[in-house]
């Protein structure tokens, strides 16, 4: 039996109302008032479809053996790195094995079905026995758009592997057309889309309804033996038509979380399919369909192990705990649609030393410090001599992750002299539970929030952006926690 054994959601904090999105920028287009109910899910200035995928693959991975992990699949449309694995980056940060595989999966909006099946089809071969697949976007829709107001960010990541599985996988039915609807070009920011009715009645209409008759058909089932069906499409309208051609009853309609988070892209039927997970029950089939240039349609079928789903937050965790984003400029100026002044200490060289972050990879993506042999003093960064003044130990030092680690904050400051997208800049120093200090930026809070003592855990974010070179730096800061 191969299926999916964990699976786990992320949405960033922060949440911007879409009538800000429209009094700011509805005089341009009117028309958006349409889609301007709810939410949308902004990610913060320091994150992007990277740091995204690791805190939903940190989610599906608690309480999991990660030495047993052979593969990292990502799937993305608005990866950072053209000429660098992003599935890399992803699997340094998860402090993988480097002897794994890895890929990117890219180039349309249903490549995080695509990625899903391949994972699943590589340990169906039994070439491989536990690969974990994230999919993350971020996509930009041009200020007035009404692909502003629909998109949203968010991200999901499934362990699949053999033998206790939650959601066993029982086949799949996929088409490809180059039907072009979305599209963006190798140097575009904003994504472009053809005609609305166009995508309705050429896309929807007819790409949908064949992949699901297809596979209906491939495995002699019917619609009714369906639970949930999970597949995304943005048009309100559109959805209730196809429901209806399909005869899809409205309890399996999954929520397409329009009103919560928006359109997440290239991870949006992933990220539907793990809401749909964290209420299933055993017995339970369950239908993922994916769109753009043609369709995934992916069958499983619950098990009694979906009864120890194991701790976790969760998508329904992320959703609870939001802030609202109080300025809509803002936002524009975290995606460099506006360009912001940061002031004169903002004007330096952001040089990447590629040698030197081989050197220390580790310690950068992953977050590995060091533990004495003599005396299990742990410590970050990793030191040659031990910091316990009582031992002294030379070069007898182990590896040891703090990336999965929580601490408490030791001392805190806000600088407004600091260049930074969300000022003040807040950084100070954390002590982890385990023991080990070191100095670190605060994410995800405001300075008054803020107080000696209390607890936090590590997030993989964006530590700088070299503008000039277009390089992106990662590193881990730490997120002060929050009452739900």
């Amino acid at each position: 039996m191969i299926g999916i054994c964990s699976y786990g959601g992320y949405v960033p904090r922060y949440r911007l109302d879409r009538m800000k999105i429209f009094d700011a920028m509805g005089w341009i287009n009117p028309a958006t008032i349409g889609n301007a109910k709810g939410e949308k899910a902004v990610a913060n200035y320091d994150e992007d479809s990277v740091t995204m995928a690791v805190a939903s693959a940190i989610d599906c991975l608690e309480g999991k053996d990660r030495s047993r992990i052979e593969g990292v699949y990502f799937a993305s449309t608005t990866m950072p790195y053209k000429e660098r694995l992003n599935a890399g980056i992803v699997a340094a940060a998860l402090a993988l094995d480097e002897r794994i595989r890895a890929a990117d999966f890219t180039g349309g909006l249903k490549a995080g079905s695509t990625a899903l099946l391949s994972a699943l089809e590589s340990v169906e071969s039994g070439r491989t026995k536990s690969v974990l697949v994230c999919a993350s976007d971020w996509r930009l829709g041009k200020p007035g758009s009404p692909q502003e107001m629909i998109f949203g960010d968010a991200a999901a990541a499934f362990l699949i592997g053999e033998g206790e599985v939650i959601a066993e996988f029982k086949g799949s039915f996929s088409t490809t057309y180059d039907f072009v609807d979305h599209y963006r070009g190798a140097s575009s920011a904003y994504d472009r889309q053809w005609e609305d009715r166009w995508i309705r009645d050429m896309g929807y209409d007819f790409l949908v309804p064949e992949v699901i008759r297809g596979l209906l058909e491939k495995y002699g089932l019917k619609m009714s033996d369906f639970t949930a069906v999970v597949y995304p499409c943005p048009y309100p309208a559109e959805r209730q038509k196809l429901n209806k051609i399909l005869k899809i009853p409205p309890n399996a309609s999954q929520d397409r979380l329009y009103a919560q988070i928006g359109d997440a892209g290239a991870a949006q039927p992933l990220v539907m399919l793990t809401s749909a997970l964290e209420s299933a029950r055993p017995g339970d089939k369950i239908l993922l369909v994916s769109f753009g240039s043609g369709c995934d349609a992916l069958y499983f079928e619950m098990t009694g192990q979906v009864q120890s789903r194991g701790k976790r937050k969760g998508l329904s965790g992320y959703l609870k705990e939001k802030t609202a984003l109080d300025k809509y400029e803002k936002y524009l100026v975290w995606r460099q649609v506006l360009p912001g002044d940061l002031g004169t200490r903002a004007e330096v060289d952001l040089w990447t030393r590629w040698s030197l972050n081989w050197r220390k990879r580790k310690a950068i993506l992953g977050l590995w410090g060091s533990k004495c042999k003599a005396c299990t003093t742990v410590q970050y960064p990793p030191q040659e001599v031990c910091v316990n003044p009582d031992c002294g130990a030379i070069r007898q030092m182990e590896d040891f992750l703090f990336s999965d680690k929580k601490g408490r904050i030791i001392s805190y400051t806000g600088d407004n002299l600091a260049a930074s997208y969300d000022p003040p800049a807040i950084y100070g120093s954390v002590e982890f539970d385990v023991g080990g200090r070191g100095m670190f930026d605060f994410t995800d809070c405001d300075l008054p929030s803020l107080s000696v003592g209390m607890p936090v855990h590590m997030s993989f974010r964006r530590k700088y952006f070299d503008e000039k070179r277009d390089i992106v730096g990662y590193f881990w800061k730490a997120v002060p926690a929050k009452e739900v």
